[in-house]
């Protein structure tokens, strides 16, 4: 069937937006079908192509994926998403690490919540690539205090990194004191990855003291939890700039500057 130009956009618009929304949800089988219908109405779709190596790789079948962005490079060849998969793929091929078995998503849901008790943060002394090509944006982690240093570790127990120390030691003494936390892959690349980490429950003790404190951030959008999820699985960005966390909230993420590390809670919310 032979459709109009502006049709033919209008379609490409909503069944990208669906097959987003469809990774979303981890629904992996039902993407790789609208990511084909897709590539085959518009065969340049570099972002189809993506979406479609992304959803093979999630459930491990890995000749399919690398078939899919080397597709995309065809049509860009200087495409960073495409580049950095199949390196990622060559990583996973090695360890016959097969995704559907071994990662928990975690729902965009998650995301959202009040100002203060949601953040990013980015890791520091973070594993060998090979470890780190098994974790990609929506998967869950494990957060586990050691000493006074704040580890991430995936669903299978692998080490990913650390939690920046004068944030990291912060939560370490929360959870001590009875906060709980959960934790969902961002974004992660050979040498940068960003945590979302929530407070799922503040203990009576906590009382007044923000897991994540604000600087002028006012509300919360509840978009902002496709916002994140979206940044991972549509564009899978490397990380920039300087080590940090940031906020959820307000019309944007604010950054907000790293907090000496202190040995006394002193931040009680005024």
């Amino acid at each position: 069937m032979a459709y109009r130009e502006e049709e033919k956009t209008k379609i490409k618009r909503l069944q990208s937006r669906e097959a987003i929304n469809l990774a979303i949800q981890g629904n992996w089988r039902e993407a790789i079908k609208l990511n084909q219908d897709l590539v085959a109405m518009f065969p340049d779709d570099v972002e189809s192509y993506n979406r479609l190596g992304r959803a093979y790789t999630e459930l491990g079948k890995y000749e399919e994926a690398e078939k899919a962005y080397r597709q995309s490079l065809k049509i860009d060849s200087y495409n960073a998403i495409a580049q950095k998969n199949i390196q990622r793929l060559a990583l996973l091929k090695k360890t016959k690490t097969a995704q559907k078995r071994d990662t928990r998503k975690v729902a965009p849901q998650a995301f959202i919540e009040e100002i203060g008790k949601a953040g990013v943060v980015h890791l520091h002394n973070l594993a060998k690539p090979v470890v780190l090509a098994r974790v990609a944006a929506g998967d869950e982690v494990l957060l586990k205090p050691k000493g006074i240093n704040l580890m991430v570790e995936s669903v299978r127990g692998e080490a990913l990194g650390q939690v920046e120390p004068r944030h990291g030691q912060r939560l370490v003494r929360l959870i001590k004191g009875g906060n709980k936390y959960t934790g969902a892959i961002v974004s992660s690349a050979e040498n940068a990855v960003s945590v979302m980490i929530r407070e799922t429950y503040r203990h009576p003790a906590m009382a007044g003291q923000l897991s994540f404190p604000t600087r002028g951030v006012e509300t919360t959008r509840t978009e902002m939890a496709d916002r994140v999820i979206r940044r991972g699985i549509e564009q899978e960005e490397s990380l920039l700039g300087d080590p940090g966390y940031t906020v959820v909230g307000g019309e944007e993420t604010e950054v907000l500057p790293e907090e000496p590390v202190e040995d006394d809670f002193d931040d009680t919310e005024s």
